[in-house]
């Protein structure tokens, strides 16, 4: 998997992300944020001890860096480029960076968001929430008709996407936390909380967005 991002500002600044399904290795001196124990998730697999890192913050460091100071709601044009096919956006730097930030921590190596990687593979620039919803739904049915075809229980009830979305929220919100203490600007806090809203409609919402979905399907049929 190779998916490149570009971010063209107003100003001519131009910067650029490489995403593979390789996690980035801690290179020379690592801020304290990134350390494994600093806001570690409450329900990390990982134990902590000296010289430890946690893999969504080493992925996602770069991005932190580069835009920590930035004005979330300016406007860039975004490049995105996978093996495939091109992507081409003009919009606030904060959705694109929610783009960003969701692919690079499912690449990450971390335990707990290597569920979303199969997703990853896939990925969708700039998907709003019925995409999200659409894609996460539909991902997750196609994983329980393989169960079933290999004769194991499928969840057909969607019990364990709402569990696994519960999981992935506690991880986002201790990366919130871990990149609040370093951003001077509000991008990358937006990009989070954006992210987060978003995996939050799985859980606590998904039946009304399944409604949703259903409606606007069933005008769609007429």
């Amino acid at each position: 998997m190779n998916v490149n991002y570009n971010f063209r500002f107003q100003d001519g600044r131009n910067v650029e992300f490489k995403v593979t399904d390789q996690p980035r290795a801690p290179k020379g001196n690592m801020p304290s944020w990134v350390q494994l124990d600093h806001c570690q998730c409450s329900n990390c697999p990982l134990k902590a001890s000296a010289g430890d890192y946690c893999p969504a913050a080493i992925e996602i460091l770069p991005v932190v860096e580069a835009f920590q100071s930035d004005d979330a709601y300016q406007k860039v044009d975004v490049t995105v480029k996978d093996d495939r096919r091109s992507y081409v956006k003009q919009t606030a730097l904060e959705e694109a960076l929610r783009s960003l930030l969701g692919l690079k921590m499912a690449t990450s190596g971390c335990p707990v968001l290597a569920e979303l990687k199969p997703m990853a593979v896939h990925h969708l620039p700039f998907a709003n929430t019925d995409e999200f919803i659409m894609r996460t739904v539909s991902h997750y049915l196609l994983q329980q008709y393989f169960a079933k075809r290999g004769h194991q229980e499928p969840d057909w009830n969607l019990t364990g996407l709402v569990e696994r979305n519960k999981r992935l929220q506690l991880v986002n919100q201790a990366l919130w936390q871990r990149i609040h203490s370093v951003c001077e600007g509000d991008s990358n806090l937006k990009a989070l909380l954006n992210f987060f809203s978003m995996a939050s409609s799985v859980s606590f919402s998904l039946e009304s967005q399944l409604r949703k979905l259903e409606a606007k399907m069933e005008g769609e049929g007429h």
